[in-house]
């Protein structure tokens, strides 16, 4: 479920500015390396829990304890699946009483993008919540069996809500490209955050 502009700017300030102090170290953000070795275009901060390939764990990369999940951004996330699914709710997994408690935060770099995966670390079926800040990109939306079409592309910028909830849940998405430039500059934030909110399972 996209909902367009659903943080006003206001919203969006307050949240750059609480990404800012959660990209702080210690327990700050990085860029994480694949199993490949290969590394991610993407740096990240986890909240709650901090995510790696493929698990959680309530220690951040450079050893310290992994920040708190801000109760904020809980209530945000509730509102959210509330705006999402609404009287519906009752029929989607996990909507119906929302209660999330860990978040990753990714920070995408003019250039950065993110392959087609797949969110199954987490041991629900809950809705995932993702914010999106700063500059444009390129969403691709897949199915839930594989890598290839069929897909939709999607704009997402900044202020828009998107919910992975239901038959969307395991659906394979990614970002294949940022637009440079077309955050509002009030903002003061190069490139794209993106923030998704989600129930741990664990």
């Amino acid at each position: 479920m996209l909902v367009p502009g659903w943080l006003d700017a206001d919203a969006q300030l307050r949240l750059v500015a609480a990404c800012r102090e959660w990209a702080r170290p210690p327990a700050g953000m990085h860029t994480v390396r694949m199993p490949s070795g290969a590394m991610m275009s993407v740096r990240m901060v986890g909240l709650g829990l901090d995510w790696y390939p493929y698990g959680y764990r309530r220690v951040a990369a450079d050893g310290a304890p992994v920040k708190a999940f801000p109760p904020e951004l809980a209530r945000l996330a509730r509102s959210a699946v509330a705006e999402a699914y609404g009287e519906a709710a009752g029929d989607i997994a996990g909507a119906a009483g929302y209660e999330p408690d860990i978040a990753i935060v990714n920070h995408y770099p003019h250039g950065a993008k993110m392959g087609l995966h797949q969110d199954r670390d987490e041991r629900t079926d809950a809705p995932v919540v993702s914010l999106s800040l700063g500059d444009t990109c390129l969403f691709r939306l897949g199915n839930t069996e594989t890598r290839t079409r069929p897909w939709t592309d999607l704009e997402l910028r900044s202020g828009d809500l998107l919910v992975f909830g239901g038959p969307a849940r395991f659906a394979y998405h990614g970002v294949v490209r940022t637009l440079p430039g077309t955050a509002d500059p009030a903002l003061g934030l190069s490139g794209r955050l993106n923030i998704t909110v989600r129930r741990s399972g664990l």
